[in-house]
């Protein structure tokens, strides 16, 4: 990496260490990078290093798809350590492994698919995380418990299934906790429906940030019956997505296992998922795995599809419409 380059984007990577993730000294640090974004890696572990704690890279194939599992070395690392930094062009996300690795106490800094827009955008060096940790844990309590939940969108969407109280809200502000993780620079707090429950449609009209489809073109449209898309209608772009899924044979790859409430201000829409899904005035549907979040269904996939000016009630009354929360 040029001396340029690596100057523009280090304040970026300082930021992740020092604010995100809020490294201690002496702490277990794990850098899982993949060969297309490996020369992140060691200026990473510099700025860990730079805090007093103890950075260990290690470096893996990329992975056939997002939410394959890492190597089981890998795998095993991850439930040895503090704090994990995972810049991979191939999300390991939605694991067993990462799911592990939570449960063991790490903190986990998402970075799958950064590139250096995204390691200099406004979302990231700007954005006040912790300012905005207090709404975030607002809508995490009122999403607790047993509720229907419904959301539209001006773009044609309307989806309902039910949540229950087992299943705690993921709260995602970027700052994560011990067993929590953060896909920098998206805030964004999610809940996983009950499986079988989600009825409607779903009308992607912002972006579906995998498989190289990023900002729509036009509208993806997906019925929902019993839990799952039954069908995949739009133009060129969806014809990508319906592919992928059709040529992994897998109904659990058409579960609805997610609904993301964007609420970074600053995020902007790009086509690059941890800036997208973050997007203040959006949300978005997990479709697939929805094990790492707290669900009980795995899929070899989990796709994003997001959605413009939504509103979400629970049980009748409404929580958020549009960029507006209504608690």
């Amino acid at each position: 990496m040029d001396t340029y380059r690596a100057a523009a984007i280090t304040p970026g990577l300082r930021r992740l260490v020092e604010h995100n993730g809020r490294v201690q000294p002496g702490e277990r640090v794990l850098v899982i990078a993949d060969y297309p974004m490996a020369d992140y890696a060691p200026l990473l572990a510099g700025q860990v290093r730079s805090v007093g704690a103890h950075p260990v890279v290690v470096l893996i194939p990329p992975s056939q798809g997002d939410g394959n599992e890492p190597p089981p070395a890998v795998a095993a690392a991850m439930k040895e350590t503090d704090v994990i930094f995972s810049p991979v062009s191939r999300s390991i996300t939605h694991t067993s492994a990462m799911r592990a690795a939570l449960d063991a106490g790490a903190r986990s800094i998402l970075m799958t698919h950064h590139n250096d827009d995204v390691l200099t955008a406004r979302s990231l060096l700007v954005t006040d995380f912790a300012e905005q940790e207090e709404k975030c844990r607002r809508i995490g309590r009122a999403l607790e418990g047993d509720h229907q939940i419904r959301v539209t969108s001006p773009g044609g969407t309307d989806l309902t299934f039910t949540a229950v109280g087992r299943r705690k809200p993921n709260v995602l502000t970027g700052r994560p906790n011990p067993g929590e993780l953060a896909p920098v620079p998206t805030i964004e707090v999610n809940v996983v429906p009950l499986e079988g429950t989600a009825q409607g449609v779903i009308v992607a009209d912002c972006s579906i940030p995998y498989l190289g489809i990023g900002l729509l073109e036009e509208p993806v449209v997906c019925p929902v019956e019993d839990g799952f898309i039954t069908e995949v209608k739009g133009g060129r772009q969806a014809d990508v997505l319906r592919a992928d899924w059709e040529a992994r044979n897998d109904r659990n790859c058409y579960n609805v296992a997610e609904l993301g409430i964007g609420l970074n201000p600053e995020a902007i829409p790009t086509g690059v998922m941890l800036e997208d899904e973050g997007i203040l005035g959006t949300v978005h549907f997990g479709i697939g795995t929805s094990l790492t979040l707290g669900g009980d269904l795995l899929a070899p996939t989990h796709y994003d599809l997001l959605v413009w000016a939504p509103t979400v009630e629970i049980d009748g009354k409404p929580l958020l419409r549009d960029k507006e929360l209504l608690l």
